[in-house]
């Protein structure tokens, strides 16, 4: 093959891109299938794919890949107990026995910490590859997209805070700049048509592949009958949040618009609890499971998904 052939055949090659939804613990998931993808690839994810993305727990992860090339086992430390426990330092003013929640149930201090102690004062533009974060700023009410390469002086702390200050469990995060954000995942839990839309732009090119890591869907039966006696107490103990978060018509106009060059790895979440912080360790197990099953169904395709 000729030195322009090669050229050509290197300047056709698809464009990867991963993203990464959010879910509290239950993305540990997607840490399980993804270090069996390492494995088997024998590449590291960070080196297989050319953009990141995510939202709320999932912008964690992008950005630990994006940014520090950290593998799937470096990864998996910083969802191990002790970092979990770290993480969800419960607040003072938490009253599990309430039935309405007053306020937040977690400080911010342990998550901030850590993200301090992972990234330090790196800011986006410091990424090794193009990393995309989604949040929503709660005073202009719109969705706000934190990129390397379009607001690459926010720091990575303010970026991933930002974007994982879920409702109910983290208090609304103030940025440097005095902006106040909640979690991306009130916009869209599966950032996959944002990270294609902004790829295209990028790379300057149509030819581009996504895998999109899942985080469970809850498709418990909720009774009808039941269901139109409810208020506001009987719809937050039934999941109503779920079911707002819910994204999977994403997926579905992600499948239609990217086609072949889509692969979604989620399932249901069966009997993994539904709430975003269960760290019990019945319910980690679960987890893991969930994503050793994920590999036993979309392993090989992902192999394959990851290929020239």
């Amino acid at each position: 093959m000729s030195i322009f052939s090669n050229f050509l055949k290197k300047i056709d090659q698809p464009k990867r891109i991963i993203s990464f939804d959010g879910g509290g613990v239950r993305v540990i998931a997607g840490i399980v299938f993804l270090r069996k993808l390492e494995i088997e690839s024998g590449r590291k994810i960070s080196d297989i794919f050319d953009m990141f993305i995510g939202t709320s727990a999932g912008a964690f992860n992008a950005s630990c890949f994006a940014v520090n090339a950290m593998t799937v086992n470096e990864l998996k430390t910083y969802w191990s107990k002790d970092y979990l426990e770290k993480i969800m330092q419960t607040s003072f003013f938490w009253d599990q026995a309430s039935l309405i929640q007053a306020r937040p149930r977690y400080e911010s201090k342990g998550r901030i910490d850590m993200l301090k102690e992972i990234f330090g004062d790196k800011e986006l533009g410091d990424s090794s590859k193009p990393l995309l974060t989604l949040c929503y700023d709660v005073e202009k009410r719109s969705h706000v997209i934190h990129t390397s390469f379009l607001t690459p002086k926010v720091s990575l702390v303010d970026a991933i805070s930002a974007s994982s200050a879920a409702p109910m469990y983290f208090p609304t995060y103030q940025m440097k700049n005095g902006s106040w954000m909640i979690d991306g995942s009130i916009v869209t839990n599966n950032p996959t048509l944002i990270g294609f839309n902004h790829a295209k732009k990028y790379f300057e090119s149509d030819n581009i592949k996504v895998l999109s890591i899942g985080a469970g869907i809850n498709k418990n039966k909720i009774k009808g009958e039941s269901s139109s006696k409810w208020g506001g107490v009987g719809w937050l103990r039934n999941d109503i949040i779920g079911m707002m978060l819910d994204s999977e018509i994403h997926n579905n106009i992600a499948e239609d618009v990217i086609n072949k060059n889509y692969l979604r790895i989620n399932s249901s979440l069966g009997k993994i609890n539904k709430m975003l912080d269960d760290d019990s360790e019945e319910n980690l197990e679960k987890i893991h499971l969930m994503g050793l099953h994920w590999w036993e169904e979309f392993g090989e395709t992902a192999l394959k998904f990851i290929e020239d």
